[in-house]
This record gives C-alpha cells, structure tokens and sequence, in this order.
C-alpha cells in the first residue's frame, strides 16, 4: 500500500504592484489568510493559491489559473458586482458554452494574469 497521498496544489500567481493585487483578490471575495516576506496565501472555499510581490511580463501575460465552480452565474453576477472591473480596469467576458462542455466567462487580473471561471454541464 502506498502512502503517496496529497493534500492540495497551490500556484505562485505572480503581481505587478503586490499592494494592488491584493486589494484586487480581497475584493473578488478571497480570504487573505497570511502576507509576509512578498508572498500572500488566499483561498476561497477549498481553493487556494500564493500571491507574489514577483512580476515579469512574459510570464505574468502567459499565465492562467482556472476555476472550476458550481454556479457559474451566480460567480459572474458576483464578479459584476463586486466592482472590481471599474476599480481596477480589468476586462471580464461574458459567459459563454464551450465545445468542451463547459460554461465559463474569462477574467483579468490587474497584473495580466487570466482566470478562467468554468462550470460542467
């Protein structure tokens, strides 16, 4: 019997102004659960993932995390809501049903960094 367990799987999500991109997670509703030496830790639920003070601009334009929801309307009404598109100047798309059987709407981050929200159908 192997004991090769795993508990969870976090990215090093990269920041042009480490400040700002805090604020910009905080607002979308992510719990910042530590911040010290350029590296904040947010989770939302059962997700998580590291915030740093790092920016390089291929990397940081290359990235992309995906989220993978329950409601993918009430996620994106929540992101409209939140303000976060104004206050930032961030694009996010509307919700669209992908081949892949998927919905999903395209949101970025202040830095460059593309999230993809999507839910099974």
């Amino acid at each position: 019997m192997s004991n090769l367990n795993t508990i969870e799987i976090k990215a090093f999500i990269p920041s042009k102004d480490f400040e700002v991109s805090k604020a910009f997670y905080e607002d979308l509703g992510f719990k910042k659960a530590s911040d010290s030496d350029g590296v904040a830790y947010f989770h939302f639920g059962n997700t998580s993932f590291l915030l740093q003070d790092f920016y390089a601009k291929a990397q940081t334009e290359n990235f992309m995390m995906h989220l993978l929801v329950e409601d993918i309307s009430s996620w994106h009404e929540s992101v409209m809501k939140s303000g976060v598109v104004e206050k930032y100047s961030v694009d996010v798309s509307e919700i669209t049903e992908q081949p892949w059987g998927m919905l999903d709407f395209a949101l970025y981050d202040p830095s460059g960094v593309l999230w993809r929200f999507g839910q099974n159908v």
